[in-house]
């Protein structure tokens, strides 16, 4: 089959993402999501297969479906496969946007657990070999992803809303900078570029009178920003990200989350993340979307 020219840069990272990641991390979830938006899904696809799928795809105007595919390391050989497809795929003017899904051990073993299934990798070993095994295959894959997506704390609604967010951006938009409150007792997002701690500053938790709102009533947010150094930390964090935004922008990322942690994700945090974003400011291109894992936790 002869070769098929591809658009320019950002319409076809636009239309064609390969969607790959650890095994339970959500990879069959964040695909019937693409399915449900009118993608055309292929799971399971060998690497070398990737090349044949999108000439497949390309009508008559040389304009592609929007096309996913979900590899990952049931097929034989996969990081070489993927490597040498990858790179065929380049030549040929293709360029197809990584989003790599991934949970920490404990949560995959969890959730291994609870539909008794064993993973792929494991073999005669237990459980955690194979998650470990895969992790050891995927370390490539994952460190070169344009996006990476840590479902730990997600349920299946929010793991759905980040990745319509992901994918449903404007072609104007040169980056997409998600910033995400968190709480450091649930774990660090694996996805963070950036990570901010605000444990710094006094707890609402333990007052009584605000221990029942959160950081999105005006109580917490007053109480929180009131607290010496507050505001400047967060002016300083904003002007800081505004310098790597910059930055971002020159070298062509796609996809930055800065995460903004206090204990439980439920009151310091939530008010960061807030006001962070009112004083970003960011250039033009740039679209910011605010996520907060762990709220309503507790």
């Amino acid at each position: 089959m002869s070769a098929a020219p591809g658009p320019g840069a950002d319409s076809d990272q636009q239309a064609f993402v390969l969607l790959t990641g650890m095994s339970g991390a959500g990879r069959s979830t964040a695909a019937d999501v693409l399915e449900d938006r009118g993608w055309y899904v292929v799971d399971n696809l060998p690497p070398r297969m990737l090349v044949d799928l999108l000439e497949l795809t390309v009508d008559g105007a040389r304009q592609p479906q929007r096309v996913a595919a979900v590899v990952d390391v049931r097929s034989r050989n996969f990081t070489t496969e993927l490597a040498a497809a990858l790179r065929e795929l380049r030549d040929r003017g293709w360029s197809p946007r990584t989003v790599f899904v991934d949970a920490t051990d404990e949560a995959l073993v969890r959730r291994f657990e609870s539909v008794r299934r064993p993973h792929p990798l494991q073999g005669d070993g237990l459980l955690l070999d194979g998650i470990r095994r895969e992790r050891r295959l995927l370390g490539d894959v994952r460190a070169s992803a344009d996006v990476v997506v840590d479902t730990t704390g997600y349920n299946v609604h929010q793991l759905t809303a980040k990745v319509d967010d992901l994918l449903s951006s404007s072609e104007d938009d040169r980056l997409r900078l998600a910033v995400l409150s968190f709480g450091f007792k649930y774990g660090i997002p694996l996805d963070a570029d950036v990570v901010l701690d605000l444990r710094f500053l006094p707890n609402p938790y333990w007052d009584p009178e605000l221990r029942p709102y959160t950081g999105r009533d005006e109580p917490v947010r007053d109480f929180v920003l009131g607290q010496p150094g507050a505001r400047e930390y967060l002016a300083a964090a904003a002007e800081m990200m505004r310098f790597a935004v910059e930055g971002y922008l020159a070298e062509g990322r796609r996809n930055v989350t800065v995460a903004l942690g206090c204990t439980g994700g439920k009151h310091r945090s939530v008010v960061a993340v807030e006001e962070f974003i009112r004083l970003l400011q960011p250039p033009d291109g740039v679209a910011l979307t605010p996520f907060h894992r762990d709220l309503g936790r507790e």
